[in-house]
């Protein structure tokens, strides 16, 4: 019997997993994908927020704060890209100055360090492509850029060092109650364990409802996103919002870590859970509003597209609570999710420490290094990994320099990758201009060989499941 069984490994499932590991537990993570981070966590704006928009006293307001700072701390210990690069919230009228201002005081009720109004003119100074219509700007310095999948793995590969059993490709399909905590009964077989953490984002009304009767509803929001290559990079260099609506917090431009142009998303609720198509409609949007921040938005440079869902509660703030006796829903973990993720963990741990006497482990580990970033070395650097790994030197995505040797490491490591998905998550190879139609076949020849299957077995989400008579 496990002591904590957490469904769901995006960000805020291993998160949590993370975390737990820090204590004499039995843990495992249940996830239905073939990879951790292919939900919510993989497509989202990859903001680490800090903290002005959310209405003081709420969940999301304390816990997001509270993650900005764990994060600022964290990417050095786990080994994970952030950047501290400030965000603009701008106002196009000076009508809007009020709302700005009303901003800047909920912030500052929030914890929020720094913040200030400044005007256009002194927003163009630093950000020289803003648009000429802007009035004002909230100026917002805790705010930073993440890489999600790199941050969620983090997590698991911590856990997982740390004891953590992790259950992938396995489907809750329902959850009984015990004498002495709970039945997890999935398409692989029934697990026990005294305690669940649900975490399983846009479904987690759903494993809720597996346990207690139905209090909350959980609806996909969608959003949509254009990526341009690292030509437009330098477009912008903080994150340039728009004035929030009841929506969200609008179109924005933002830099990503690794040096790409981000613009999105767009905020439309739909029905169905797995629905991460584009839209011709979509990206118009995003095209018209995101040329409202930033003149001359290079879109000839757009190298691909995507959509990403965000799992939004009708109670219109994190659902984090114990909703039967050692059964703990992490629900509505929309933004500001990603930012939240390590104090929402710290509060699961919380909540479960009432019921579950915890003790530190004397071993614990609270690093993790993690891949080698080859076109990030200097030459010298290169030449020596080169020298004792060859396969360093050979390379397998031209678009951002990944040798064959990252991606070996990315499928030896614990929790390594077993799709063209998952490689491309750990190392990049894929996310360059010609978006893997240059490196894919290598990858799946090193897939194949590493994994003992044939090429055919390969897919891009996952490896298929082979039957016995097969």
């Amino acid at each position: 019997m496990y002591d904590v069984i957490i469904i769901g490994g995006g960000v805020t499932g291993c998160a949590a997993a993370a975390e737990l590991a820090k204590y004499e537990l039995g843990i495992c993570v249940i996830e239905k994908e073939s990879d951790v981070c292919e939900g919510t966590s993989k497509a989202n704006s990859a903001i680490v927020h800090a903290g002005f928009d959310a209405e003081p006293g709420t969940l999301k307001a304390r816990l997001n704060v509270r993650g900005n700072a764990m994060i600022r701390k964290l990417y050095k210990k786990l080994d994970f890209a952030f950047k501290q690069n400030g965000a603009m919230v701008l106002c196009f009228d000076e009508s809007q100055l009020s709302d700005l201002e009303k901003l800047r005081e909920k912030g500052k009720k929030n914890g929020v360090e720094g913040l200030e109004i400044i005007t256009g003119d002194e927003a163009r100074a630093s950000e020289p492509k803003l648009s000429p219509e802007v009035k004002y700007a909230l100026f917002a310095p805790t705010s930073g850029i993440v890489c999600p999948f790199e941050m969620t793995l983090a997590f698991a590969e911590n856990s997982l060092e740390n004891g953590v059993e992790f259950k992938l490709s396995t489907n809750v399909t329902g959850i009984e109650k015990t004498s002495d905590g709970y039945k997890v009964v999935t398409d692989k077989g029934i697990f026990e364990t005294r305690a669940v953490f649900n975490c399983a984002g846009v479904y987690a009304d759903e494993i809720s409802e597996m346990v207690v009767e139905k209090h909350f509803t959980i609806t996909p929001r969608k959003g949509e996103y254009m990526l341009m290559d690292k030509d437009a990079g330098g477009t912008v260099s903080h994150t340039i919002f728009q004035l929030p609506t009841k929506m969200g917090k609008g179109i924005l431009v933002t830099p990503t870590v690794h040096g790409n142009l981000l613009v999105g998303p767009t905020a439309a609720n739909i029905d169905d859970k797995e629905n991460t198509a584009t839209t011709a409609s979509g990206i118009a949007e995003v095209k018209a509003k995101g040329s409202l921040s930033v003149d001359g938005l290079p879109f000839n440079k757009v190298i691909t597209s995507f959509t990403g869902l965000r799992a939004v509660g009708d109670t219109h703030d994190f659902i984090i609570e114990e909703a039967a006796p050692n059964f703990f829903n992490a629900a509505g973990i929309e933004s500001p999710g990603l930012t939240s993720a390590p104090a929402i963990a710290e509060m699961l741990r919380e909540l479960l420490s009432k019921n579950i006497d915890l003790k530190l482990k004397n071993d614990h580990k609270d690093t993790r290094k993690g891949l080698v970033h080859f076109a990030e070395l200097d030459r010298t650097s290169q030449n020596a990994l080169i020298k004792d790994n060859p396969a360093y030197g050979n390379i397998v995505c031209r678009c951002e320099t990944i040798t064959e040797g990252e991606i070996l490491d990315a499928i030896n490591r614990p929790l390594g990758a077993t799709s063209l998905d998952g490689v491309k998550r750990r190392t990049r190879a894929g996310m360059g201009r010609c978006q893997a139609g240059f490196c894919s076949p290598k990858t799946i020849l090193l897939l194949s060989k590493k994994l003992g299957c044939s090429i055919g077995e390969i897919k891009k989400n996952g490896r298929q499941e082979v039957s016995e008579d097969a």
